[in-house]
């Protein structure tokens, strides 16, 4: 049981990096764009697949189609996308330009990933009284005894613990990537 409560908060810390990933600090990174889904060869495919993306400097992503027939379909995917930045064609190579972050554009970004993270140990939480929950249910039907339901449940705070900090320790990341000028 204290097995499947690990896949399970695993799967929550994946969702947490994921989700701050997306977040942009004012700082170019390939993974912003990496999996923006491009309509390519009668398919949607994501655009690591289909391009080469390299970020040059700390403001600029740049990316080149292997296809170069591909540049419009590219430049439609990053104009539908949620990241507001405006794609810069030059022959086959598309740039984005970061804009420099104000000091309140910074705050409420801080702001979202206090949300996000909270959202993580909401997730932590409820994957712990379900198994809490599994491991009573085990003793009520005497498939366990008490000590052993008593010590699994202490792994568990254990396990647990651990996963609040590591959930803390990607937030505090975030927040000083982002408050970093």
């Amino acid at each position: 049981m204290i097995d499947e409560a690990r896949t399970e908060f695993n799967k929550v810390i994946e969702h947490l990096d994921s989700e701050l990933k997306n977040l942009h600090s004012g700082r170019a990174n390939a993974s912003m764009v990496e999996d923006l889904m491009v309509q390519a060869y009668d398919s949607s495919m994501d655009m690591k697949s289909v391009a080469s993306i390299s970020v040059p400097d700390a403001r600029t992503i740049q990316i080149e189609p292997w296809d170069k027939n591909l540049v419009k379909e590219i430049e439609k995917a990053l104009l539908a996308s949620r990241l507001g930045l405006a794609p810069n064609i030059s022959g086959t190579v598309i740039r984005l330009s970061m804009p420099p972050m104000t000091e309140e554009n910074r705050k409420e970004l801080v702001k979202v990933v206090n949300q996000k993270v909270e959202q993580a140990r909401i997730s932590v939480r409820n994957v712990r009284e379900g198994t809490r929950d599994k491991i009573n249910a085990q003793e009520k039907e005497k498939k366990i005894s008490e000590d052993d339901k008593f010590r699994l449940q202490e792994q568990l705070d254990k396990v647990v613990s651990e996963y609040n900090e590591k959930i803390e320790q990607i937030g505090k990341t975030k927040e000083r990537e982002i408050l970093t000028i």
